[in-house]
C-alpha cells in the first residue's frame, strides 16, 4: 500500500511525481524503515502518464517530454529515431516490470535483503554514500576495513548492521572522461551487474541502488542512467526467476525527474510505450548485458570455401556487415572499410591460442625430451606469454571466479587472509597440510586463488607458508606452478614482498630450488625459510596471523619447545624468561 502525505497529494504535479515525491517528505524525513509495500512499483496504475496527451493532471510540461532527452553520448541522428525499425530491442513484459520499484529516498532506509553502498577502492567512509556509515554504525566500517579494498566495476558484501536491510553490497564506480566513455560505461555496467550476481549468489533477493557514480569522478547523470536501467532490464531478462525487487533510490530531483523519463524507454509497460520508446531509444542500448557495443569487433569475415584460395573472390561489401543502421552511412564515407576487408589476408590470421600452442609443439620437437618432465617436475615446456596476453588470461580467470560460487574452496582453508606483517604489508596465508590434491579439484582452486589474490597484488604484499606436517603430502608439480603464476600476472611478480616458509624440509628446498631455475627466479628468490615460529613473529606479529593448533604442536616437536612458553587458551608464544 503506498502512503501519501497531504503536501504530495495536493500538488500540481503529474501522478508520476506525486507517487516519488510522496516517499520522500525531505528526503531526510523518511521513516527509519519502509517496507516495499510503501514504495511505488512501476508497473502501478498511478505511475503512469499519459503520452498522448498535451498535459497531465494540470502539469504545465508536456507528459510526453519524459521521452525526449538529450544524451551527450549519442548524436541527434542516433537519439532521434534509430531504434524504430523492426522488433523492439526492449519489449513489454509484465513480469520484469512488477519486479521494478522506483523511490526518492536513501537506500538505506528500505526493508531489502540488500542495499548497495557506492564507494572508492579502499571501501573507506569518507567516499561512501553519504549518511550510510552513519546510520549502519561503526562495525560498517571496521568490517570494510578487513576485506582488502575493491577493484572498479567490482563489489563485495558485508553485513548490514543496523540498517534495515539485511546486507551491503559495496561497489566502486569508475572515473568518466570522453575519451574513454566506453571503458567507462562499462565499468559502471559491470558494477551494476555484479552487485545482482553478488545478491543471487548469497541467496538474496530484493535489492535497493541508489546512482552508482559520484560527482567527484564526472560522471554525467543521464548517460549513467541509461546504463543502469538497461543493465538491470538485460539481467532481469535472464535472472528474473530469482530476483523479487529492484529499487532505483535518487535522492535529488534532476536524478528523480531522469529516471522518470528513461524508465519507460527500457521497461514498457504497454504496447503504445514500447513503440514510442522505440523512436526515442539510443543507437547503442548495449548487448545482452547492456554493455556498449564496440563496433569494429562485430566485424566477422568467413573463412573461403574449400578449394577456392587460389580463386578470385570479389571483396566483401560494407552491406555484408554487420554495422548499426544509425552508423552505416557515416562509416561508409569516412572510412571506406571494403577496400581492406580482403578475406584472403584475413584468414590467414590464426587464433592466438593455436598459435601458442604450435609454437610450444614446435619446441617440444627441437628440445627433444623435456628436462624436467624427466625430474618429474611436470610440463614446463609452454612459450612464456607476453604481457598483453598475461593480462587477457587474468582477467578471463577473475571474470569467471566472481561469476562462481567458490565456497566450498574457501571452507578447505588452503588460503586465507592475515593480517599485516612488521611493515605493514598485507598478509596471505597458505597452509600446506590442507591442500590434499585426492580432494580437490585444481582448476576451482585456481579460480579461488586468482579471486583472493586480486585485491591483494595492486600493491606490496606477503605471504607465510606453514609447511608443518606437509611434507608427506602430494603437492601440485612444476608445471602447475608455472601456469598458476602466468595467471597471477606481472602485477603479482612485481608486489610480492616476501614469502615466508615455516618449518620447511629438505624436499620442499629442493622444490623452491627447482622453481627458481625452472618457473621463476624473480618470485621464487624471495622466499626467506623459518624454522621456528618465534622467528616467524620477527615478521609478522602473533595477533596478525590465524594459526592451526597443529602448527603449534608441530613446532614443539621439532623445536622440542626449548626455550618458549605457548598459552594454551589464546595460543601466543612467549619466550622463557632466562635463569
Amino acid at each position: 500500500m503506498q502512503h501519501r502525505s497531504p503536501e504530495a497529494a495536493s500538488a500540481s504535479a503529474s501522478p508520476t511525481a506525486a507517487a516519488v515525491e510522496a516517499m520522500a517528505p525531505g528526503v531526510g524525513g523518511v521513516e527509519p524503515a519502509v517496507t516495499l509495500d510503501q514504495v511505488p512499483r512501476w508497473s502501478d496504475p498511478d505511475q503512469r502518464i499519459s503520452l498522448l496527451s498535451p498535459t497531465a493532471a494540470g502539469s504545465e510540461t508536456p507528459a510526453s517530454s519524459f521521452l525526449s532527452f538529450s544524451d551527450p553520448l549519442t548524436g541527434d541522428d542516433a537519439a532521434a529515431g534509430a531504434g524504430g525499425r523492426g522488433a523492439s530491442r526492449f519489449p513489454v513484459d509484465y513480469e520484469i516490470n512488477s519486479k521494478i520499484y522506483l523511490w526518492r529516498g536513501h537506500p538505506w532506509n528500505l526493508e531489502v535483503d540488500a542495499v548497495v553502498n557506492s564507494t572508492n577502492e579502499n571501501l573507506d567512509e569518507a567516499h561512501s554514500s553519504p549518511g550510510l556509515h552513519a546510520a549502519a554504525g561503526s562495525g560498517l566500517a571496521e568490517e570494510c576495513a578487513t576485506l582488502g579494498g575493491c577493484r572498479t566495476g567490482m563489489a563485495k558484501m558485508t553485513n548490514a548492521y543496523d540498517l534495515p536491510a539485511r546486507k551491503v553490497i559495496h561497489t566502486v564506480g569508475p572515473k568518466y572522461a570522453v575519451k574513454y566513455h566506453t571503458a567507462a560505461e562499462n565499468a559502471l555496467s559491470h558494477c551494476y551487474r555484479s552487485c545482482l550476481e553478488l545478491l543471487i549468489e548469497n541467496g538474496l533477493e530484493s535489492i535497493a541502488t541508489g546512482c552508482i557514480y559520484t560527482e567527484a569522478k564526472n560522471y554525467p547523470r543521464e548517460p549513467a542512467a541509461h546504463v543502469a536501467i538497461r543493465t538491470v532490464r538485460r539481467f532481469l531478462e535472464k535472472q528474473k526467476d530469482k530476483i523479487t525487487a529492484i529499487v532505483f533510490c535518487t535522492i535529488s530531483s534532476s536524478d528523480t525527474e531522469i529516471y522518470k523519463r528513461l524508465l519507460p524507454l527500457y521497461f514498457p509497460r504497454d504496447k503504445q510505450e514500447e513503440e514510442i520508446a522505440a523512436l526515442k531509444l539510443p543507437a547503442d542500448v548495449g548487448d545482452e548485458n547492456g554493455e556498449t557495443v564496440i563496433d569494429e569487433r562485430k566485424i566477422r569475415i568467413k573463412p573461403l570455401p574449400a578449394g577456392e584460395a587460389n580463386s578470385k573472390t570479389p571483396i566483401p561489401t560494407l552491406a555484408d556487415i554487420p554495422l548499426p543502421d544509425s552508423s552505416l552511412t557515416r562509416r561508409r564515407n569516412s572510412f571506406k572499410l571494403d577496400s581492406y576487408l580482403d578475406p584472403a589476408f584475413m584468414s590467414i590470421i590464426k587464433d592466438p591460442d593455436l598459435r601458442r600452442k604450435e609454437q610450444w609443439e614446435k619446441s617440444q620437437a627441437n628440445k627433444g625430451l623435456n628436462l624436467a618432465n624427466m625430474l618429474g617436475f611436470g610440463d614446463l615446456g609452454s612459450p612464456p606469454l607476453s604481457a598483453a596476453e598475461e593480462y587477457s588470461l587474468h582477467s578471463r580467470y577473475l571474470a569467471k571466479a566472481n561469476s562462481m560460487n567458490l565456497s566450498d574452496v574457501a571452507e578447505m582453508k588452503i588460503i586465507y587472509r592475515g593480517g599485516v606483517d612488521s611493515e605493514g604489508r598485507p598478509v596471505m596465508v597458505i597452509v600446506g597440510a590442507h591442500f590434499l590434491l585426492r580432494c580437490l579439484d585444481l582448476e576451482r582452486f585456481v579460480l579461488y586463488v586468482v579471486k583472493e589474490f586480486e585485491s591483494l597484488i595492486q600493491k606490496p604484499y606477503t605471504i607465510v607458508y606453514f609447511h608443518s606436517v606437509a611434507s608427506l603430502q602430494p603437492q601440485p608439480d612444476l608445471g602447475f606452478m608455472k601456469r598458476l603464476q602466468q595467471i597471477l600476472g606481472r602485477k603479482h611478480k612485481k608486489n610480492l614482498h616476501t614469502i615466508y616458509i615455516l618449518h620447511p624440509t629438505l624436499g620442499l628446498r629442493t622444490a623452491v630450488m627447482a622453481m627458481q631455475l625452472f618457473v621463476d627466479g624473480e618470485v621464487w628468490k624471495k622466499v626467506v625459510y623459518v624454522d621456528r615460529l618465534v622467528q616467524l613473529f620477527r615478521y609478522v606479529p602473533r595477533e596478525q596471523l590465524t594459526i592451526p593448533d597443529f602448527v603449534f604442536q608441530h613446532d614443539l616437536e621439532v623445536n622440542g619447545g626449548k626455550g618458549i612458553i605457548v598459552d594454551p587458551r589464546t595460543k601466543h608464544i612467549y619466550q622463557r624468561p632466562s635463569g
